[in-house]
């Protein structure tokens, strides 16, 4: 694939581009693509790899500010900073929304105004006063979330009786059971240990200048709210046992408890991931290090340490303000920023996905434990995590796109590393035919009613998204193997089956339709099924029909919660103007008019610097909980996009 890009690039180069093209500017496309390439090899780390920031909500850095307050280990230089970067993201309403420009969400809110007092606003300020009333408007601190009222509880805020029933002893339940840890998924996991140990415990926050919120709960008794508001008759039957629990609480052996806590112990500390962090992911990390402060650990024991130095590791300082990030996002960065300059050509790329896939192979997971394990003891590893390490969770959507990296190549180096992650693949595919991102059949969807399952997200079920990615692998691949051919075909009979109706696909990990699409198209192509087949039309149909009048794509993540907002939103953005580019030239619409728009909308937008820049959040973490902004998203996406335009329209003229 290089080789044939270097070639075409060179062609045109040397002024063989005479040659018509359904592009009228084509120095300006070669200008965009060569300055996009530089500054993306230019972003590159000396070791190979490139991690863009992260970015999620404003949840993230409060917490980092209540977490100092809980230990009692309070930075005043970072908290300050952290203030300021939470009072600057305060919305017109007084509150805080889950993305830029969304709307207040009271979880958020709440845990973003108390991080504010405890970091010594005064309740009387304006902008605390602003945030006072827009929470009371919404029902105030009552209605928030399970995890929030679990930090309440932490800081006294709130009685205990106001959070879910969590026992440590259900780390004591068999398999066969209901309720059983490996049936939820890798982040409910890493987040829910370390809590049972503070729920079983309850510990109380050194919070050491008494800073409390009673003012967010004087709202009208018209509009009180209980904790657990019944959402089904099976959500109601499980709140009876849960409070049926609670009164047995104070009879539970304390061998038993002791027992368990033990085990809760051993299970966090196995998987603290050295200076990577429980799941390296935020919320595991400060629960496990407040968990470990609740058994008695040190600020000088070497796992509480480095749980400490793991969290200070996100942490984004910009000199003035400060926030801290739910993760690295490394191999995904990397995966992503290779597949982009494979499609650009050129020596310099090609030696900067050379140095990032030799980064990659490095870290390939092969041998390591992980807790996909406890449903596939018997196949081999051969994936890779999201993050820089966390070897208990490696990842099938980043698996999918390193390998495919790697095949484009041609280069028999990584011909081992494609056969095991394709193994490994094909070894977690669902019942359904599908693929989640780190579990196997995570579907027993009867757990979403327990009350710590408010967020909607205890699960990781197979997704549209995730299954293209593994599909185009396995297309990639599907003459080699009969085991390959088997998973493809029953990949994409549950991919036609997740299409909408409306012709899109759903984007579990990216906002959103306009992501799943271009995800299923792109997978739809390397299976080989032609551009003329109903399911492609459709899609095709769909992505012209949500294109914007100034020939972008935007879709705001308002679209998880309304589907008649699927693929539309207030403006174009980069991101998702590539995804829709890149969607419809593998449905071979390379000629259209609206793909020609689209990619004249990224040349009009690109900066001098040769990058885009977008200030929306482009992903769900979990759809209509938790939201991110992938800086890097802006940078390789319209490279790829452009790049790859460019090679099949000279390909389709030449």
């Amino acid at each position: 694939m290089l080789d044939t890009t270097t070639a075409l690039q060179t062609a045109l180069m040397a002024g063989a581009a005479d040659a018509e093209t359904p592009f009228a500017d084509q120095e300006a496309l070669e200008a965009s693509i060569r300055s996009a390439r530089d500054a993306l090899i230019a972003s590159q780390h000396p070791d190979g790899y490139w991690c863009f920031e992260l970015e999620a909500d404003c949840t993230i850095p409060a917490e980092y500010v209540l977490m100092m307050h809980y230990l009692g280990e309070i930075d005043r230089a970072l908290q300050a900073k952290m203030a300021a970067y939470l009072r600057a993201h305060q919305q017109a309403d007084g509150g805080w929304p889950l993305f830029f420009g969304g709307e207040l969400d009271i979880s958020c809110s709440v845990k973003a105004y108390y991080a504010l007092k405890l970091a010594g606003d005064a309740p009387q300020a304006p902008h605390m006063d602003r945030a006072k009333e827009a929470i009371l408007t919404h029902g105030g601190a009552a209605r928030a979330n399970v995890f929030t009222r679990i930090t309440l509880a932490l800081f006294g805020q709130v009685p205990w009786r106001a959070t879910p029933f969590m026992p440590v002893e259900i780390l004591l339940l068999p398999p066969w059971f209901p309720f059983h840890l490996d049936k939820t998924s890798y982040w409910s996991r890493t987040v829910m240990v370390p809590l049972l140990i503070l729920c079983s415990l309850k510990p109380q926050a050194c919070n050491p200048h008494g800073a409390h919120i009673r003012e967010l709960f004087e709202v009208p008794a018209e509009q009180e709210t209980r904790y657990f508001p019944v959402r089904s008759s099976l959500n109601r039957a499980v709140l009876l046992l849960e409070r049926f629990g609670r009164v047995l609480e104070p009879w539970i052996p304390r061998r038993l408890r002791a027992r368990a806590l033990r085990k809760a112990e051993t299970w966090v500390v196995e998987r603290l991931n050295d200076r990577d962090g429980l799941g390296a992911i935020f919320p595991a990390m400060v629960n496990a290090v407040e968990a470990l402060d609740c058994l008695g650990y040190p600020p000088s024991h070497p796992d509480r340490a480095a749980a400490r130095e793991a969290l200070q590791g996100l942490v984004v300082d910009r000199g003035a303000v400060a926030y801290c990030q739910p993760c690295f996002s490394p191999v995904w960065d990397t995966a992503l920023a290779c597949l982009a300059l494979q499609d650009t050509g050129g020596a310099d790329a090609q030696a900067a996905v050379r140095r990032a896939l030799d980064w990659l192979q490095e870290r390939q997971l092969l041998e390591d434990t992980g807790d996909w394990r406890g449903k596939r003891p018997r196949l081999r590893g051969g994936g890779w995590p999201f993050q820089f390490r966390n070897s208990h969770y490696p990842d099938l959507d980043d698996t999918a796109a390193v390998a495919w990296a790697m095949d484009q190549t041609e280069d028999p180096a990584f011909s081992d590393s494609i056969r095991r992650a394709a193994d490994w693949i094909c070894g977690m595919q669902s019942r359904n035919g599908g693929f989640a991102a780190f579990d196997v059949d995570n579907t027993h969807t009867y757990l979403n009613e327990i009350p710590f399952a408010d967020h909607g997200a205890l699960l990781d079920p197979p997704t549209a998204d995730v299954s293209a990615r593994c599909l185009t692998l396995l297309a990639r691949l599907g003459g080699d193997r009969g085991a390959y051919r088997r998973a493809l075909e029953a990949c994409l009979a549950y991919l036609r089956a997740e299409q909408e109706a409306n012709g899109s696909w759903f984007g579990r990990w990216g906002t959103n339709h306009i992501y799943g699409t271009w995800s299923a198209l792109v997978a739809l192509e390397q299976a080989g099924v032609e551009p003329e087949h109903p399911d492609v039309r459709r899609a095709v149909a769909w992505l012209k029909g949500v294109q914007r009048p100034d020939g972008g794509w935007g879709e705001d993540n308002d679209s998880y919660w309304d589907p008649q907002k699927a693929g539309r939103g207030d403006r174009s953005t980069s991101f998702q103007t590539a995804w829709a580019i890149l969607g419809l030239v593998a449905a071979g619409e390379v000629d259209s008019d609206s793909v020609r728009n689209g990619v004249e909308h990224l040349l009009r937008t690109r900066r001098p610097d040769g990058t885009w820049e977008d200030a929306d959040f482009t992903a769900p973490g979990f759809p209509r909980v938790f939201y991110l902004k992938y800086h890097g998203y802006s940078q390789y996406f319209p490279l790829w996009a452009l790049a790859r335009y460019r090679n099949l329209a000279q390909g389709q003229s030449a």
